[in-house]
Parts: structure tokens; sequence; C-alpha cells
């Protein structure tokens, strides 16, 4: 069973930073990318970052291009993003997912975590 866990979410003012976490108890075999999608209360689930665990390469959406990036240790089997210049409407639950295809859709991913609340302030 793959567990993973977020970790980094906070309460922050517009403009400043924050660096999640996410650490998986396993890589599934056919698991090929890792990503970010975050969900605002009464909107829908939406994909923020992700990364081929082969390649490293990223994609990202753009309401979150150039503030946004994400990584990843392997050997540590942690994925990381770091969010800069943070706006309120950056302000979700943010969750990691593991799947086979990589993408913004959700239905891509088997495997989630239970989230990291991330709040930005005016």
């Amino acid at each position: 069973q793959v567990q993973l866990v977020e970790s980094g979410g906070d309460s922050v003012q517009a403009g400043e930073s924050l660096t999640l976490s996410c650490v998986a108890s396993q890589y599934p075999y056919t698991s090929q990318c890792i990503a970010w999608f975050r969900q605002a209360p009464g909107k829908e689930r939406e994909g923020v970052a992700s990364i081929r665990r082969a390649s490293g390469s990223a994609d990202y959406a753009d309401s979150v291009k150039g503030r946004f990036t994400i990584s990843q240790d392997s050997a540590k089997k942690t994925v990381y993003l770091q969010m800069n210049s943070l706006k309120p409407e950056d302000s979700a639950k943010y969750y990691c997912a593991v799947g086979g295809l990589c993408g913004f859709l959700p239905s891509y991913y088997k495997y989630w975590g239970q989230g990291t609340q991330v709040t930005v302030s005016s």
C-alpha cells in the first residue's frame, strides 16, 4: 500500500514563500508521475505541478508558472513544491498524488495524500 504524507502548509501573507513536502512510503512500479493538486472550498480540484520520475521534467499550471517549482529527491522518495510570491487565490488544501500518467487530470493518479492547508492573507 502506497502512503503519501504532505507537510509544510501554513498561513502566510501575500508575497511570502512556502515549501511543501510529500514523502512516499514507496513508488509502485507503474508510477510515472508525481503531481501536486489543490482544492479550495467550493471549487474543483486542480492540478498545479507535475514531475516525471524518470526524467525530472516538470509541467505547471498557467496560474503558477514562474512562481512555483516542483522538484524531487528520489533517494528520499520526497517531492517538493516551492511556492514563491504567494497570492490569496493560492489558498487551498494541497495534495500530492502518484500515478501512471502525467498531466492534470485527477483520474491519472491512483494514490493520494491527505493534504496540507495553505492559507494566504492579503
